[in-house]
This record gives structure tokens, sequence and C-alpha cells, in this order.
């Protein structure tokens, strides 16, 4: 009887033991406030705004040891709604990320899936809108895809991340168009970061085939030939160069980002530069601002923002933007996702509540 029963708590502690090597984590983010724009269309707007401070979403992120310094990995991740419980993308549940893959601590990870794009990954951190935690702070059109859209990830994607040395850290990323014609749908993109204290780097670089372009976020009504609202890239080429520094309380941070757009023998050219601060005045409150302009097609977008984040945990924060845009050369002012202006000038005031789970 006594073998039986230790047989058996052998047993259970190598079950036990088993699952300890496994993990799955379920997190979220909701936020939603109240915002007025000044000009959407000639008239001002009130709104219950959601998703300004961090996008919207839930998801499941894991990870199962093999040993040897070998990991399983996978993380699923959809974006929703706050004020009406939608899908960020229609009829696509995990819209943001669906991936698996491994990971080691001497070979880097690969994982294969629905993935963000380096320009996210990389280059979005060094952005005002993401160091000011607000989501209109994007540039016109998420034409560089700082931002994650319905429109931005890479579908059927292979991406590499090497192990960091002396603190550099190098990407790649393929994506599949799955179809008989190779180049149909493929993108290929890399990137290199570089981490040394307070100070961070990034570049980041991609080659995108028939792209849709969210366009009709701009005041443009037609592109190349296209209308703005359906309009397809042949050919993107992203790229861009970011960087920040820690003094103490304050961060400085500065971005440069440049993309060709390409269909039916014409070729534009939307670029941004962006830089701004965020100063820690208490353990509980920060103050942020920046600014960025960006031009495409002769067209001119500048934008201010200052923003306030008041945190009441470490998971509960509320938050207070006030953002302004001036367009020129025949543009309309159109911050992203407000709508466009009857003119060039367009203001945003907005406060919510932001929770991380």
């Amino acid at each position: 009887m006594k073998k039986i029963v230790a047989a058996g708590l052998t047993g259970i502690c190598a079950v036990s033991s088993a699952w300890a090597q496994s993990s799955v984590t379920l997190y979220g983010s909701l936020d939603a406030g109240v915002a007025y724009i000044s000009n959407v269309g000639g008239s001002a707007k009130w709104m219950e705004e959601q998703g300004n401070t961090q996008p919207d979403r839930w998801g499941l992120r894991g990870m199962e040891d093999l040993g040897g310094g070998l990991k399983a990995v996978f993380q699923l991740e959809s974006g929703f709604y706050t004020n009406t419980g939608a899908f960020a993308k229609a009829g696509t549940l995990f819209n943001r990320q669906a991936f698996v893959g491994l990971s080691s601590d001497r070979f880097g990870t690969l994982t294969l899936g629905h993935q963000t794009p380096f320009s996210f990954d990389v280059l979005g951190p060094f952005s005002t809108a993401y160091l000011g935690s607000s989501w209109y702070a994007f540039h016109p059109g998420n034409i560089d895809e700082l931002a994650d859209t319905g429109v931005v990830p890479f579908d059927n994607s292979a991406k590499y991340r090497s192990p960091t040395f002396y603190g550099f850290t190098a990407e790649a990323m393929i994506g599949l168009g799955n179809t008989t014609n190779f180049s149909n749908g493929r993108t290929m993109s890399y990137a290199l970061t570089y981490v040394n204290g307070p100070f961070k780097a990034g570049a980041a670089w991609s080659n995108e085939h028939n792209r849709t372009v969210s366009m009709a976020t701009t005041d443009l009504a037609t592109f190349q030939g296209q209308p703005a609202a359906t309009y397809v890239a042949d050919k993107v080429e992203n790229m861009g160069i970011g960087a920040s520094y820690g003094f103490g309380k304050l961060l400085v941070h500065g971005l440069y980002t440049r993309t060709k757009l390409q269909s039916n023998g014409h070729s534009d050219t939307f670029q941004s530069y962006d830089a701004g601060a965020d100063y820690q005045f208490t353990a509980a409150n920060s103050v942020v601002g920046g600014a960025a302009t960006s031009t495409l097609a002769g067209q001119r977008w500048t934008q201010f923002m200052l923003g306030d984040v008041y945190s009441l945990s470490k998971a509960t924060q509320l938050y207070a933007n006030v953002l302004y845009e001036r367009a020129s050369s025949n543009a309309q002012a159109a911050f992203f996702t407000a709508g466009v202006a009857s003119g060039r000038n367009q203001s945003v005031v907005l406060a919510g509540i932001h929770h991380s789970f």
C-alpha cells in the first residue's frame, strides 16, 4: 500500500510540474470618454470616444517551456469598441494578432500567423500618439502604419526576432498572398533596434504589394485615379527611424517616416516629422506634448497635442487631451478618424478613463 501511495504522489507531482511549465494569460484594455471636435464637415461634434490612450482589446498570451531554453509561444488578440461592443474589424475575431511559434534564448523567436508590422512594433513607440497616449495624434490616414488598424497587420506572415547582442536586436518578416502569383499581396519587412540605458532607437523598412490604405480618413476624395474610400496601392515602400532619451523624469522623442505609394503608373510620397516630450511630475501624474507635420501630394497637415494622464492605480488612469491641426496647400484639416473639416483648422478636446487587466 505504501508503494502504491508513493507512486500516486510521484505521479501527481510530475503532472503539477508539467503544468507549472506552461502558462496562459488573459489580458485586455478598455478606454472610453467624451470628445468635442470643432469642425466635422462644417459643424461641431460631441461624441463618446473610445480607445484613445490604448486600443480597446482583449487577448490570450501563452507559453510552454520545452526545456533547454526553448519555448512554444502564442498570442490571440481581438480589437473591439467599448462604446458599442462591436468588433474593430467586422467579421474577424482576432483582428489584431493571431500567431504561434517557437522562442529560443540562444537562437531568437520565430512566429507564424496574422501579425503586426515593424512600423507598429518598432516605429510607433517613438511617436507622439503612442507616448502621448492619444489616438487622434497619429498621422493623417495612418498611412505610415504606426497604429494597428484593420488593414495594418500582415496576413500569412512569418516573423523572426534575433536575440539581443550588445543592445542590438534584428528582425525580419515576410507575408504571403497565398495565391499562385507570388508577388500578389506579398509583404517583406526588416527592422533594427538599439537600447542602452535611457537611450532607445529603432529603424524599419517594408515593401508591400496590393495593400489597402485608409485614404478616406484624409481629406482626399480620390487618389491616383481611385476613390479614396477603396484605394489599393500596387506597391508601398514604408520606412522610418526614431529615437528617445530619458533625462530622469523627462523623456524626449523624435520620429521620421516616409511612405511611397504607387498605383496605376502614379507615385506619391507621404512623409512625417514627429517630436515631443513627456514629464513625470509625480508618481501618479504626467504631462505630455508633441507636434507633427505631414505632407502628401502637395498637401500638408501640421498638428499639436497636449495631454495629462493621472494614474488612480497601476491599472486605471484618467486623462485629458487637447489637439489642434492646421492644414495648408489646399488641404482640409482631418485628424485621424475624427472626420474631415470644412476648412483648414480642426480642434479636438477630450477626457476619459482607461483600465487595463
